[in-house]
C-alpha cells in the first residue's frame, strides 16, 4: 500500500519546535536548579515522537512499555534489546522531523544490562549508535546496579535511573505494586536513589510510591527526579503516551490503566468513532466520492481503454466464470451452505 511521504508535524503552541533548543541531561540539573517542573512522555514510534516534540515536551522516552502497549505483551519483560533499537529509530526519525528538541532516552530491556557491566556497555552504545537514544535508563538501585551506572557514565553514556516499581522485577515484587509504603522501605528507595546519583546518573524515575516519599527524594537528589505515580512534589512527571490520550480506549485496557494515569484526551474514542464511519462510508458507497477520486484520465485515453477491454470482452469473461467456478468447487463451506 502506496501513501505520501509523511509531513512534518506542526508545533502545537506558541514556541514553534525549530525555535526550541535542544533539551540535554545538563539542562534537566539546570531546570531543577531553577524549580522548572520537567516533562517527560513516552514515544515508541514515529508518530507519537514527532506529536511529543512539536507539544514542547523535555524528555521522550522511548520507554519498555511499549512491550504492552504497541506489541501486546502481558509486561515488560519479553521486550527485547532488537525491539527496542528498532523503535527507538523511528523515535528518533520523528522528534527530527520537529526540531528534535527533546532529549531521547531508551530502556535497556530485560535482560540487557544485568549481566555484567561489560554487557551493558555493549547494549548502552548500541542504543546511542543504533537506536539515535541520548542517553539510557536502567531499573533499580542495588549496588550491582549503581556499579553498572557508574560504568556506562564513565564510558560516555548518559543515564538516568528508575526506583520504586520496576517492572522488570515484578516476578519478584509480587506484580505492579506500589513500593515505598514503610518507613523502612521508603529510607532504602531513597538510599538507592543516592547511590545512583553518585554513581552519575543525571536523574531519576520513581514510580508508584507515596507522595511524601516522592517529595523526599526530590529534596534529597541534587539531580531530578521525575514521578509516575509519585506525587506532586517530584521535580517532574512521566506518563506513557497512549495511557494519558486515551488511546487504548476499549473495557480490557481500561482495566490496566494505572491508578495514577490522568487521562488527557479521548484519543481512543475518536479512533473508534472515525474507524466506526469508514466503515459505514465504505459498506454504504459513500466513500470515495468524486471528491476523494481525484485522477482523471483524458477523454481519448479513456476511448482507447474502452476499445481495448471491448477487443476480448467475451474471453475475459470465460476465463473469470472458470476461475469463479473453481473457488466455489474448493469452498467446502459454500458447498456445505454453513455460511
Amino acid at each position: 500500500m502506496r501513501r505520501a511521504a509523511a509531513a512534518p508535524v506542526r508545533a502545537l503552541s506558541g514556541e514553534t519546535a525549530a525555535a526550541r533548543r535542544k533539551v540535554t541531561a545538563m539542562g534537566l540539573l539546570r531546570m531543577k536548579r531553577l524549580g522548572e517542573k520537567i516533562c517527560m512522555v513516552t514515544a515508541h514510534d514515529y508518530p507519537s515522537a514527532a506529536h511529543v516534540g512539536a507539544a514542547g515536551v523535555d524528555v521522550a522516552l522511548c520507554g519498555d512499555s511499549l512491550g504492552m502497549v504497541a506489541l501486546g505483551y502481558a509486561d515488560t519483560r519479553p521486550v527485547t534489546l532488537d525491539e527496542m533499537l528498532h523503535h527507538c529509530r523511528a523515535a528518533r526519525r520523528g522528534l527530527g522531523a520537529v526540531g528534535d528538541a527533546p532529549l531521547l532516552v531508551m530502556d535497556l530491556p530485560f535482560g540487557a544490562y544485568e549481566e555484567s557491566p561489560a554487557v551493558a556497555l555493549r547494549a548502552a552504545h548500541r542504543a546511542v549508535k543504533e537506536g539515535g537514544a541520548d542517553g539510557v535508563k536502567v531499573e533499580g538501585g542495588s549496588p550491582r546496579v549503581a556499579a553498572t551506572v557508574e560504568t556506562l557514565v564513565d564510558a560516555g553514556v548518559a543515564v538516568m535511573g528508575h526506583v520504586g516499581l520496576t517492572p522488570q522485577a515484578v516476578a519478584v515484587t509480587g506484580g505492579f505494586r506500589a513500593q515505598g509504603r514503610t518507613a523502612r522501605r521508603a529510607r532504602r528507595l531513597v538510599d538507592e536513589a543516592l547511590a545512583l546519583e553518585r554513581a552519575g546518573a543525571f536523574a531519576v524515575v520513581a514510580e508508584c510510591v507515596p507522595a511524601t516519599v516522592g517529595a523526599a527524594l526530590s529534596r534529597a537528589l541534587a539531580v531530578p527526579c521525575v514521578g509516575i505515580g509519585a506525587g506532586p512534589g517530584c521535580d517532574g512527571q512521566v506518563l506513557v503516551y497512549s495511557d494519558l490520550l486515551g488511546s487504548l480506549a476499549h473495557p480490557h485496557h481500561a482495566s490496566h490503566v494505572p491508578r495514577f494515569c490522568r487521562v488527557f484526551a479521548e484519543v481512543g474514542k475518536e479512533s473508534r468513532r472515525g474507524l466506526a464511519a469508514f466503515r459505514d462510508a465504505v459498506r454504504t458507497g459513500a466513500f470515495p466520492s468524486d471528491e476523494y477520486s481525484p485522477y482523471a484520465m483524458s477523454d481519448a485515453e479513456a476511448a482507447r481503454f474502452a476499445a481495448s477491454l471491448a477487443r476480448d470482452a467475451d474471453r475475459r469473461r470465460e476465463d473469470s466464470d472458470e476461475v469463479r467456478r473453481r473457488h466455489i468447487a474448493d469452498d467446502e463451506y459454500e458447498i456445505a451452505k454453513l455460511y
